[in-house]
């Protein structure tokens, strides 16, 4: 499973110091927004890479561990009460800001993506629709944050158990609706998100 093109070549080619950002977890209804800023050699691209949510776990796990011994990454999250405040866009905006931010060495450039970019980054960028089945580094991004993601959610599943958390992340599936209205909503659920807020102040 092969990319078809890779949007990172010509910047290798100029000697740019690319990096590519990307966030998970805009969609489920507990947990934290992750984003992951990578860097990669471009003499040593591991070989495989894509938009993580079309590889096998296997696989992303195992692309998960190369990333992190051949790369330069950089993980921050946007916590639920920010989420909560600023809403989701915003809050994956401000996670991809701070993974830039937390990287060792300064990029050159950002690929970024998406159809926005976060603003105030300590460096040019380009947004890059569907960018992680088009860009390495992107793609590289995405496995890494969503790894890093699904570990956090089975931890918080330990001491919240019945949400299915180790197995859905906290997305909405039948599972983790269920529970949250027979055992209602915890300290992790996004109050802000509709499920959640109608189960709060259905009286």
């Amino acid at each position: 499973m092969t990319m078809i093109e890779n949007l990172d070549t010509p910047y290798h080619a100029r000697g740019v110091r690319l990096a590519g950002v990307d966030e998970v977890g805009r969609g489920p209804l507990a947990g934290p927004v992750v984003a992951c800023a990578v860097i990669l050699d471009p003499t040593n691209i591991p070989e495989g890479l894509n938009d993580s949510k079309k590889l096998s776990q296997k696989k992303r796990d195992a692309l998960n561990l190369i990333i992190r011994e051949t790369a330069v990454f950089s993980i921050a999250e946007a916590t639920v009460e920010e989420i909560d405040e600023i809403n989701i866009l915003h809050a994956s905006m401000l996670a991809m800001k701070r993974a830039v931010e937390g990287l060792p060495i300064r990029p050159d450039h950002l690929l970024v993506d998406g159809n926005r970019l976060p603003k105030n980054l300590p460096c040019p960028a380009t947004a890059i629709v569907k960018g992680d089945s088009r860009s390495t580094c992107i793609a590289a991004a995405s496995i890494v944050a969503k790894t890093w993601r699904d570990f956090v959610m089975t931890e918080i599943a330990q001491h919240y158990p019945g949400y299915g958390w180790e197995k859905n992340a906290g997305y909405p599936t039948k599972c983790h609706k269920s529970a949250l209205q027979n055992l209602g909503v915890t300290p992790h659920h996004r109050r802000s998100f509709k499920p959640v807020h109608n189960i709060l102040y259905q009286e």
